[in-house]
């Protein structure tokens, strides 16, 4: 059987040595010895000035939007996974939808404007499977309408756009380390802020508002990483090299040889360094799609639909049509990506695709 993703699992006596550690200091939570060395080594590969893990990667989107949102309308996109959106509501802001680019599917930032009113507090695009926002046009909105940004970037560990790290543009950027991600902590995810205030108050807000054990900064909620799951972040990051290295394969393979004739791919943003985190193709009709996604299936070879159905049109936003999210969503589908995917593998994926467009 082949699944969209495998996770990728360190050698596990790598991850029982960490784990010892945990067990010899008898702490597995309230940021221990793993999750501080786990911080620092991720600054330093990510070349970020700031980090803060935490216990999954939905956690620092709400703590975003509860500092950042105010209760507002929150320009976002309808073409993310439904934590881009829930969150927003779930922090009783309103998602206010702008349709997507065609080709690099993230929020298209010339329609922004039309969207914004009174009430917009922010601005929340997702950086769509690592594929970067237009940030420089989003920014030049934000400061005009004087707008916070937050971004989703859960797809986009390791990428950097124009020399920096992805993290670096927005007021808040949001990270998902979930087992299905390239580099990843088994459950968790991170935040990140450059501008101190903004990081000291997202420090207190994801450890309940601590100032000390007996005094608070102000509200918080529990979004700590456990040592645990630092364990197997520092077990996984040696070999994230390794990881991007292997996946690239499986895109170049994919780019090679799929009739890309009658198949759209994404467009990755010029001045990209991208982390092949996923590999979507759009047919041109659903019932394309789902012919053969059926093929596949009844292959053993389970592609998936990212991201379907298109966020607007979920009972609890109702949206207004947003004509090209909702084109794409009905025609894309993600393929097979991970370490570990052989050669006759992907020649088997690619010639039942090919064989049925």
């Amino acid at each position: 059987m082949i699944n969209v993703t495998k996770i990728f699992l360190p050698p596990i006596e790598k991850y029982h040595k960490q784990l010892q550690r945990a067990w010899d200091n008898q702490w597995l939570t309230n940021r221990g010895e793993l999750v501080l060395e786990l911080e620092e080594k991720l600054k330093k590969y990510l070349e970020v000035s700031n980090i803060i893990v935490t216990s999954n990667g939905t956690v620092p989107l709400q703590i975003a939007l509860k500092l950042l949102g105010k209760q507002g309308e929150i320009i976002t996109t309808p073409f993310s996974y439904v934590a881009t959106t829930a969150a927003i509501v779930w922090e009783n802001c309103t998602p206010v939808f702008v349709d997507i680019h065609p080709e690099h599917l993230t929020i298209d930032e010339t329609k922004i404007e039309e969207a914004i009113t009174v009430k917009t507090t922010a601005i929340l695009a997702t950086h769509v499977f690592g594929n970067p926002c237009n940030v420089e046009v989003i920014q030049k909105i934000a400061e005009k309408y004087n707008l916070k940004i937050i971004y989703d970037a859960a797809h986009a560990f390791g990428v950097t756009y124009n020399g920096k790290s992805i993290f670096d543009f927005g007021d808040i950027n949001t990270c998902s380390f979930h087992a299905t991600k390239l580099f990843h902590t088994g459950e968790g995810g991170a935040m990140f802020a450059k501008d101190p205030d903004l990081q000291h108050q997202l420090f207190y807000s994801h450890n309940f508002g601590h100032k000390t054990a007996l005094a608070f900064y102000g509200l918080g909620i529990n979004g700590k990483m456990t040592e645990l799951q630092a364990a197997m972040g520092l077990s996984v990051l040696p070999y994230i090299e390794e990881i991007f290295s292997e996946r690239k394969k499986v895109v170049d393979y994919y780019n090679s040889n799929l009739n890309l004739s009658k198949l759209q791919v994404i467009k990755i943003r010029e001045n990209t360094d991208w982390n092949f985190s996923y590999y979507p193709i759009i047919f041109e009709t659903e019932e394309g799609l789902l012919k053969v996604e059926k093929i596949l299936n009844d292959n053993q070879i389970f592609p998936r639909r990212y991201f379907y159905p298109s966020l607007n049109t979920i009972e609890y936003t109702k949206g207004e049509i947003m004509p090209i999210s909702e084109r794409i969503a009905s025609r894309i589908i993600c393929l097979p990506l991970y370490v570990g995917l052989s050669i006759s593998e992907l020649q088997e994926i690619v010639s039942l695709i090919n064989a049925n467009l």
